[in-house]
C-alpha cells in the first residue's frame, strides 16, 4: 500500500558501511580519524549518487546536444587545465600521508580511481588549450598582405588551411587533429621572397635610369667625347716644361756642388768665367736649400756685427748677394767667384786684393769650399789686424770631429773666443787673431779636411 522513501532503501547500506566501519581496528588515533572522515565522504556521495535523476540516453542523430555537451566539457577542461598545477602538488601531499597512514581501504581505493580519471581529463584539457594556442599563432603569424597570391600553388594551400583553420575552431572536438598544417611564411621569408622575384624579372632587363631616356642627339654627343681646348693644351704644356726645368735645374745645382767641393778655388773660379750662367743657377739652387732652415747663419752673424762698432772694416769672403753687407752698417769688402751684385769683387778668395793688416772683421759664411781651406784662413791671417775677430759659420754634418778643426784653426795664428754648437744645422765658431801661422806651409794639417756638403736627389 504505502512506498517505502528512497532513504529506507539507502539505510541498509548505510549499516552495512558502518558495520565495515567498525570492523576495522585501528592502530591509532590518527588512523581512527581518517576512517570516520571516509565514511562521511562515501554516504554524501552515496546520496548525491541517488538523489540525482538519470538523464535518458540520446538520440544517434542529436547533433546540437552533442555539441552542447562536448562544449561544456570542453569549458570544464580549460578550467582545470589552469589548475593543473596545484591538483598536481595536493596529491602528491595526500599520497605522502595515506603512505603514513597504513594500507588504503575499500573506499580510499575508489576515491583514487577517481581521482586519476579527473587528472586525465584535465591533462585532456591543458592539451586542447595548447593546441588552440598554437592554432591563434598560426592565424597571427600569417600577414595581411597574404590576400595577395604569392604564386597558384601557394594561393591555394593558404586558402585550404585557412578553411581548415576556420572549420576546426567553429566545430572543436576532444581529439586532435591528426594532419598537420602546412608550413607557413613569417613576414620576412615573405619579403625576402619578393625581393628575389622581383631580382629573377630584373635580372634581364637592361639597365636604364630613372629619368627620361636620352634623345639621340643628346646620346650622340656623349658618345663623341669633347674636344679639349687649346688654352687647356698650353696651360698642360707650360707646367710640363716647368716641372722639367726646375729638375734640370736640381740635376745641374748637384752636379756644380759636387764640383766646387771636390776642387781647388782655381778650378771653380774658371768653371764660372767660362759659364756665368752657372754660378746664377748654383746661388739659385742654394737658396732653395737654406730657405728651409730654421735660421739662416748670415742672419745671425749681422745681429752679432750689430752689437759692434760700426767703424770695423768687414771682409766677406763668399759673399753671394751681399746680404750680410745689406744688413749692416759697416763698410764691407765683398768678394766671391762670380757677381751678382754691383759691390761684388769677382776673385779667388785664396787671393783677395786687400792690404796687409787692413781688415777687422773676416767673415766665412758657409764658404769654406773646395780642397785649399788652408789657403783661405791664412789669406784671412794677413788682412786681419792684431787682435782681429775671424767669424766662421759651416754646415754641422761636414765636421767628423770638432775639436781636432779648433785645433787646427789656432795653429794657424788664431784663438777660440766662442763656439756655438746648439744649431741642428751650422756651427758658429768665433776666433782672435794672435799672430802669424805657427807652421810652415808643408804641414799638413789634417782637422782642416772637411767631410764635402753633398745634396740627394729628391
Amino acid at each position: 500500500m504505502f512506498e517505502e522513501p528512497e532513504w529506507a532503501e539507502e539505510a541498509p547500506v548505510v549499516a552495512d558501511l558502518g558495520s565495515v566501519a567498525l570492523g576495522l581496528r585501528p592502530t591509532a588515533t590518527s588512523q581512527i580519524k581518517g576512517a570516520n572522515r571516509r565514511q562521511l565522504l562515501a554516504t554524501l556521495r552515496a546520496l548525491e549518487v541517488a538523489s540525482v535523476p538519470q538523464q535518458p540516453p540520446s538520440l544517434p542523430g542529436s547533433d546540437s546536444e552533442e555539441e552542447e555537451e562536448v562544449v561544456g566539457t570542453k569549458k570544464k577542461r580549460t578550467k582545470k587545465g589552469l589548475f593543473a598545477g596545484a591538483s598536481s602538488e595536493v596529491e602528491e601531499k595526500r599520497k605522502k600521508k595515506r603512505h603514513k597512514q597504513g594500507p588504503p581501504s575499500s573506499d580510499s581505493k575508489e576515491e583514487e580511481v577517481e581521482r586519476k580519471k579527473c587528472h586525465k581529463g584535465v591533462l585532456l584539457g591543458s592539451d586542447l588549450a595548447e593546441e588552440e594556442k598554437k592554432k591563434r599563432k598560426c592565424q597571427k603569424q600569417i600577414p595581411s598582405n597574404l590576400a595577395q597570391p604569392l604564386d597558384s600553388v601557394d594561393q591555394t594551400d593558404s586558402k585550404a588551411w585557412n578553411s581548415s583553420a576556420t572549420s576546426d575552431l567553429t566545430k572543436p572536438t576532444c581529439e586532435t587533429p591528426s594532419s598537420k598544417p602546412p608550413h607557413t611564411l613569417s613576414r620576412k621569408q615573405w619579403r625576402n621572397r619578393q625581393k628575389n622575384k622581383r631580382r629573377q624579372k630584373n635580372k634581364f632587363r637592361p639597365s636604364q635610369p630613372p629619368e627620361q631616356a636620352p634623345t639621340p642627339a643628346s646620346a650622340e654627343e656623349a658618345e663623341v667625347p669633347s674636344a679639349p681646348s687649346p688654352d687647356s693644351h698650353g696651360a698642360r704644356a707650360e707646367a710640363l716644361r716647368a716641372r722639367m726645368a726646375q729638375r734640370l735645374d736640381g740635376a745641374r745645382f748637384r752636379y756644380l756642388n759636387e764640383q766646387l767641393y771636390s776642387g781647388p778655388s782655381s778650378a771653380a773660379q774658371r768653371l764660372f768665367q767660362e759659364d756665368p750662367e752657372a754660378f746664377l743657377l748654383y746661388h739659385r739652387g742654394f737658396q732653395n736649400q737654406v730657405k728651409k732652415w730654421p735660421l739662416q747663419p748670415v742672419d745671425r752673424i749681422a745681429r752679432d756685427l750689430r752689437q759692434r762698432p760700426a767703424s770695423l772694416v768687414v771682409a766677406d769672403f763668399g759673399c753671394g748677394d751681399c746680404r750680410l753687407a745689406s744688413s749692416i752698417r759697416n763698410h764691407v769688402h765683398c768678394f766671391d767667384l762670380a757677381s751678382l751684385d754691383p759691390r761684388v769683387t769677382v776673385c779667388d778668395m785664396a787671393q783677395v786684393p786687400l792690404e796687409d793688416e787692413s781688415i777687422d772683421v773676416a767673415v766665412f759664411c758657409l764658404s769654406l769650399m773646395g780642397t785649399n781651406i788652408r789657403d783661405f784662413l791664412e789669406e784671412a791671417n794677413r788682412v786681419l789686424k792684431p787682435g782681429g775677430l775671424l767669424k766662421v759659420a759651416e754646415v754641422s754634418s761636414r765636421f767628423e770631429d770638432v775639436r781636432t778643426f779648433l785645433g787646427a784653426v789656432t795653429k794657424l795664428g788664431f784663438k777660440v773666443i766662442s763656439k756655438d754648437l746648439t744649431n741642428s744645422h751650422f756651427f758658429l765658431f768665433d776666433f782672435e787673431k794672435t799672430g802669424p801661422p805657427r807652421v810652415g806651409p808643408k804641414t799638413q794639417l789634417s782637422g782642416l779636411k772637411l767631410q764635402p756638403c753633398l745634396y740627394k736627389r729628391r
